[in-house]
């Protein structure tokens, strides 16, 4: 599974960035999905904020009839806990990983890099922020899932992690109860976690654009 990459957007002022946000896209897309986020968020001009939205490679996927496309693992069924690869899965979120990493040793603080995913990208989030050693400054899970809730190796650095979890409600792709569930698991497990319900399917809508900049906004500083 070679790495294709990534679409780095730095801070709009010109300044030099002190923190990062990765956005992780879904089944399908690429980076470029949520580039016209950016600017959409209204961040503050004082805002020195990188973003990294990594390319997915291309694979095999089977619910889609073995078609290659870009994408972070395979998805074996669409069942309600959603089958999945999760060595693929694991070895994607360790590929954000390593880019975090990067990050920090080029001078970002780590409390000051955020990870945020959408549907398939989400569940990487989920994974690559849970697990990081180092502590991070949030976790954003936009219409996804919780895939390795019962295999991951939850690192202590990031108990206190601030989560958001959005979800549209009528959503076709990923089921809200998934969302839900994502949601459910992390409050019993002592997590920090805020859940967002939108009037919309399997997107962003502008409201939810409105509440992701307020809310890297009151991180970030």
């Amino acid at each position: 599974m070679t790495a294709p990459g990534e679409l780095i957007v730095e801070p709009q002022n010109g300044q030099p960035a002190d923190a990062c946000v990765f956005i992780i896209h879904g089944l399908g897309a690429d980076g470029h999905d949520f580039e016209p986020l950016i600017p959409a968020l209204q961040l503050p001009d004082d805002a020195h904020v990188r973003f990294i939205m990594p390319h997915a490679p291309r694979l095999p996927v089977t619910v889609n009839g073995g078609m290659v496309m870009p994408a972070w693992y395979d998805i074996l069924a669409m069942d309600l806990g959603r089958r999945v690869d999760e060595v693929q899965l694991k070895r994607s979120a360790e590929r954000i990983q390593a880019l975090i990493q990067e990050q920090i040793d080029h001078g970002i603080d780590s409390r000051r890099i955020i990870v945020a995913g959408f549907s398939q990208g989400g569940a990487v989030a989920y994974q690559a922020a849970l697990s990081f050693p180092q502590p991070l400054g949030g976790l954003l899970a936009m219409s996804t899932y919780f895939a390795t809730a019962d295999s991951i190796e939850a690192s202590e650095a990031n108990r206190s992690l601030p989560i958001e979890v959005h979800h549209g409600n009528f959503d076709p792709i990923v089921a809200e109860t998934l969302g839900r569930a994502a949601f459910d698991r992390l409050k019993e497990q002592g997590y920090t976690v805020n859940y967002r319900q939108y009037p919309m399917a399997h997107a962003l809508c502008p409201q939810q654009v409105n509440d992701i900049g307020q809310w890297l906004t009151k991180l970030l500083g």
